[in-house]
């Protein structure tokens, strides 16, 4: 497959695991880094979101999990072969058994959202065989220091549960970005963060076009750093 070029890096990509898409893209331009040292990234498939964020925070240290071999590989060679490869580490092990006296001041994923189908395709990435919300949560708030921060993105279909059960484990809702593919459709993605401690809750809305094929002025900003837009 083509790798896909960014200003400072470059993806190479694989028919065997999850593609550069959206939704990361989204999550690697938003989720709350600025403040972060220590970041794990659950979940990293090309190894897209450690690199976006590495790139926005050159003070901050990476560790990417997957429990996909292949994947693990790739994320691997990307990181390696980025600029910022002293800060960037990733391991092929199953979240779930992942055990550590580290804490991190984020934990980033875009984790498995489609339940449990006959498709084989993109199968551990797409469909939560491997890992679902709850185990996700549930360690997720083990690992993260005081004031660290879970970011995910989900579907807006997912978004009401998913804040139900990291309330369960101790998380508090404190940053919700309601994403639409264009003004006039509907909500299809929300990007939620949560901390272990009392923060101002903040609520946007984000628009990726404004008309079919035409990227939204707010996304043009966001992503400015990291796309090469064709003149």
């Amino acid at each position: 497959m083509k790798p896909f070029t960014f200003r400072q890096f470059e993806i190479q990509q694989s028919k065997e695991v999850f593609r550069v898409g959206t939704d990361g893209v989204l999550l690697g331009a938003s989720a709350s880094v600025s403040r972060a040292l220590k970041v794990l990234e659950v979940g990293t498939g090309t190894g897209l979101i450690s690199l976006m964020l590495s790139q926005r925070n050159p003070q901050a240290e990476f560790l990417g999990i997957d429990i996909n071999e292949e994947a693990a590989e790739l994320t691997r060679l990307n990181f390696k072969n980025s600029p910022f490869a002293s800060r960037l580490n990733n391991i092929h092990q199953d979240f779930k058994s992942f055990n550590t006296a580290e804490k991190f001041d984020l934990v980033v994923s875009n984790p498995p959202y489609f339940e449990a189908s006959d498709s084989e395709k993109d199968k551990i990435a797409r469909q939560r065989v491997e890992l679902n919300f709850s185990q996700l949560i549930s360690k997720s708030a083990e690992l993260l220091s005081e004031e660290g921060v879970l970011s995910v993105i989900v579907p807006v279909e997912a978004g009401e549960g998913f804040v139900y059960t990291a309330k369960k484990h101790g998380l508090i809702l404190i940053r919700k970005i309601n994403i639409k593919g264009i003004e006039t459709a509907n909500t299809k993605r929300l990007i939620l963060e949560f901390s272990l401690s009392e923060q101002l809750f903040s609520e946007s809305d984000f628009i990726i076009e404004k008309s079919p094929r035409q990227y939204s002025d707010p996304y043009l900003e966001l992503t400015k750093e990291f796309h090469v837009f064709k003149k």
